[in-house]
């Protein structure tokens, strides 16, 4: 101790005269896996060392005062709340310290320059830190060695947000591009997205909005400590997302009517988003919904280096009065009422976070991937946020854990019952579905565009005996009465139908389908049929109504009754302009017995015209590319008001456009578009076209640009 404390005197002795003082920003950026943010500022992650050089010159005089260092964050920083830190040299001298400082291993003092290594707890807040140094007891004030901003750290195993596999830490937290899953359970469709977490202001609007949620301004103190907790930045994120209650990032809005802003499918990725939120001094962007709130968090939690990822659950329950039952109502003329404030969402998105939950259990029981939803649906505490749910609690149905179990296991377990409502106003209960909602819960594979399933996260595979044990256990914790209601059919139904497609739904395109009914009764039935056909939002809400067909007909015993089903585009396009898809549905009451009901629906989502898009030139850091967009007018008529969007992080700093005011019948479109890629690594390149007629066709292609070496980056475009 007493050579290793001659060295510290030795350093102090040095330290009187600091001339240049170097953050080793491109160094420690590199180490920390932050310089594709930047390498012009000291950007490191939380329990990981970095080094700070300082550069010695002139004479110097001798003294026995010991190196001090201090860190701060937050408005009125305190030891006690974490939020300040004083450390020195040699380590363990002087009060106790969260943080660590010791002399860097390959330093050589006597060359006229000393490195520091320095550690940061692995619990420490993340945010933006101010650095300074003491060298004398008498100095009142320490010298500023600058800023830093402190990060997440997946990579350190004491960190809540470790994520053991290299190759997940790579999608999870440093990919910029995926893929969020749409459309209905019968057809998923994948949209690419630029998450752009790695853009050169995104990591400042992402502490911007940290310090301009509700509990920072009501108590700034808790709130920069409380950052220490991916738990408590999680819960604040999901609801600074949204705008309903706070200066959020999106206002949502479901109607169709997106006057002053831009319709949701607008967006292609979280950076123009989060611009113009902070363009817009903190005031939310018009408008957003489930794909795209959800979309703009995962870019926000893997900036600040919280593993996530996009998930979307297809016959997603929205369960308002928390009896993890959704109730369905229709008319006997087929149409779906709003009767209840429940529904069932054809797609709803949402974000995993990977987290550690100590405050669930002591040891690893709910540790691993939290549902945290921005989507503003149901209020949370008072705040309209969702989660962190721990997945692995949704599996065993313990619905009564922190936060928001028993929403999210609604989501994707409920039981529904379907309700005739009669013409009198009184209603009836056809039947309970205890298999439909939650289906094909989906998110991108690990290292590639693949779609992955993962519903067995979630629950028990349906119609076992186990997927109902979970269910009842859930309802006995959430306290809810057993309901004895009688079924109006019981056994096998007297009359079987099923609504099969004649033809692949393309929007541009008549859709034909067929009803299909039989008996397994020995009598003759006389049957009233009602064929309706709206369309409807992803909500589950009906938007317009497209076409309704009334027939009587007599179902013979033992045979097929086979009813055609035409719905021309000329008739249901304009319809579709604002909706995600077309619910055919057939209500048949046989007259002979009037307590027959016989319900079938069938979602479908038309494809959308083909838009392509490829990128040509060689795939090489800081070298010149295009993009080739190419799209066909489909229909017997012009496409009025066209344009083309073409984005992608790490190749455009922003959106490109592209306009047309008229594309003729049959005639092509090729737009190209030049670009210089900035940022190694694979990419995507994402294309929007829009128009009167359409809206919201995506395509995209995947880049891998390769880096180059000693080249002076051009200024970017």
């Amino acid at each position: 101790m007493k050579n290793d404390l001659s060295i510290y005197v030795l350093i102090s002795f040095f330290l009187e005269d600091v001339g240049k003082v170097d953050l080793n920003c491109e160094k420690n950026n590199t180490a920390h896996k932050t310089n594709d943010i930047s390498v012009n500022r000291l950007i490191v992650r939380r329990g990981q060392s970095f080094l700070v050089t300082f550069e010695l010159h002139g004479p110097s005089r001798p003294t026995t005062d010991l190196l001090e260092l201090m860190v701060e964050t937050g408005p009125q920083p305190s030891e006690a709340l974490g939020t300040r830190s004083v450390f020195r040299l040699p380590e363990g001298c002087g009060k106790g310290s969260s943080w660590k400082v010791k002399v860097h291993q390959g330093s050589v003092l006597l060359e006229g320059s000393i490195t520091l290594d320095i550690t940061s707890p692995a619990d420490a807040p993340v945010g933006e830190y101010s650095l300074s140094v003491k060298t004398s007891a008498t100095a009142s004030v320490g010298s500023s060695l600058g800023k830093l901003l402190l990060l997440f750290n997946p990579w350190c195993k004491e960190d809540w947000v470790h994520l053991p596999e290299e190759e997940e830490r790579q999608e999870y937290v440093m990919r910029e591009q995926g893929l969020v899953y749409k459309g209905s359970d019968k057809y998923i469709s994948s949209m690419a997205w630029n998450f752009g977490q790695f853009e050169d202001d995104i990591v400042d609007i992402c502490l911007k909005l940290l310090d301009v949620n509700p509990k920072c301004l009501c108590d700034p103190a808790n709130d920069f400590s409380a950052r220490c907790n991916p738990i408590y930045v999680s819960r604040v994120v999901s609801a600074m997302i949204n705008a309903n209650d706070d200066r959020g990032v999106l206002m949502g809005r479901w109607d169709g009517r997106y006057d002053g802003g831009m319709s949701p499918t607008h967006w292609n990725g979280s950076v123009e988003v989060l611009r113009r939120w902070l363009k817009n001094g903190s005031n939310p962007v018009k408008y957003g919904q489930c794909w795209v709130f959800a979309a703009v968090m995962c870019t926000v939690l893997r900036c600040l280096g919280i593993p996530c990822r996009v998930v979307s659950n297809f016959q997603s329950a929205h369960d308002t009065d928390k009896n993890l039952i959704i109730d369905d109502f229709f008319s006997d003329y087929g149409v779906r009422p709003k009767q209840s404030p429940d529904s069932v969402w054809n797609y709803h998105v949402w974000v995993e976070a990977w987290m550690r939950r100590p405050d669930l259990s002591a040891g690893s029981l709910y540790d691993g991937w939290q549902v945290v939803d921005p989507t503003p649906q149901e209020k949370s505490t008072d705040v309209y946020c969702c989660g962190p749910a721990p997945v692995k609690a949704i599996l065993q149905g313990h619905v009564d854990l922190k936060y928001d179990v028993p929403f999210v296991f609604a989501e994707v377990n409920a039981d529904r019952v379907t309700w005739m409502v009669l013409a009198n106003g009184s209603k009836k209960k056809i039947s309970t579905d205890s298999v439909s909602v939650g289906q094909n819960i989906s998110t991108k594979a690990v290292g590639s565009d693949k779609r992955v399933d993962i519903t067995a996260n979630y629950k028990h595979a349906e119609g076992t005996e186990k997927e109902r044990d979970v269910y009842n256990l859930a309802v006995k914790r959430v306290n809810i009465p057993e309901e004895n209601s009688n079924v109006i059919h019981d056994g096998k139904p007297g009359v079987s139908m099923k609504i099969v497609e004649l033809t692949k739904p393309v929007s541009g395109k008549d859709i034909d389908l067929k009803l299909i009914l039989n008996s397994n009764d020995s009598e003759t039935r006389t049957l009233v049929i009602n064929v309706n056909v709206q369309a409807m939002r992803y909500t589950g809400i009906p938007s317009s109504q497209i076409q309704t067909e009334l027939k009587e007909l007599k179902l013979l015993p033992n045979q097929d009754l086979t009813i055609p089903i035409h719905i021309p585009f000329s008739v249901y396009g304009e319809k579709m302009r604002e909706s995600n898809s077309i619910k055919v549905s057939a209500v048949v009451t046989d007259k002979d017995k009037s307590e027959a009901v016989y319900i079938t629906e069938k979602d479908l989502v038309p494809e959308s015209p083909s838009l392509t898009i490829k990128a040509i030139g060689s795939e090489l850091q800081y070298s010149e590319m295009t993009a080739e967009v190419v799209f066909e007018n489909p229909l017997s008529e012009g496409l009025r008001n066209c344009f083309i969007t073409v984005t992608g992080s790490g190749l455009l700093t922003e959106t490109m456009e592209a306009r047309m005011p008229l594309l003729k019948q049959g005639q092509r479109l090729r737009v190209t578009m030049p670009f210089t890629p900035y940022r190694p690594g694979p990419k995507k390149l994402v294309a929007g076209f829009n128009c009167d007629q359409f809206r919201d066709i995506k395509a995209s292609c995947n880049v891998y640009i390769k880096p180059v070496t000693a080249v002076v980056p051009p200024l970017r475009r």
